[in-house]
């Protein structure tokens, strides 16, 4: 895995942060919201210089592959959390797309490896 691929995966870590600090930021007023909505700022800031960072340089992601697959770790991840932190329901529906989300982001990385 080269070092545009994992730029990419802590992007997309960093996508779940800003989704995830929006949620806090709902339950919250005051002070607590501010340090919400700067935890966001902070959060949206690195995942797209991430993201920019790893669709350029000698071993570029496509931006078609590094879009997606960016959106789907920050999918996964904020589904995870939203499980987690807000309480949301596991139903097996969930769980199945979520899968065959993470099967899709698998085959776009073996797919855009072997063509690059």
């Amino acid at each position: 895995m080269n070092s545009n691929w994992i730029l990419l995966i802590i992007g997309g870590l960093f996508e779940t942060g800003f989704a995830i600090s929006l949620g806090k930021a709902q339950e919250y007023t005051g002070r607590e919201l501010w340090l919400w909505l700067i935890s966001f700022g902070v959060c949206v800031s690195v995942s797209m210089y991430l993201l920019f960072k790893a669709m350029g340089g000698q071993e570029a992601i496509p931006v078609g592959t590094a879009y997606a697959v960016w959106g789907a770790i920050g999918a996964i991840g904020t589904v995870i959390a939203g499980i987690a932190l807000f309480k949301e329901p596991v139903t097996f529906w969930r769980l199945f797309f979520l899968s065959t989300l993470v099967a899709s982001v698998i085959g776009l990385q073996v797919v855009s490896n072997s063509h690059s």
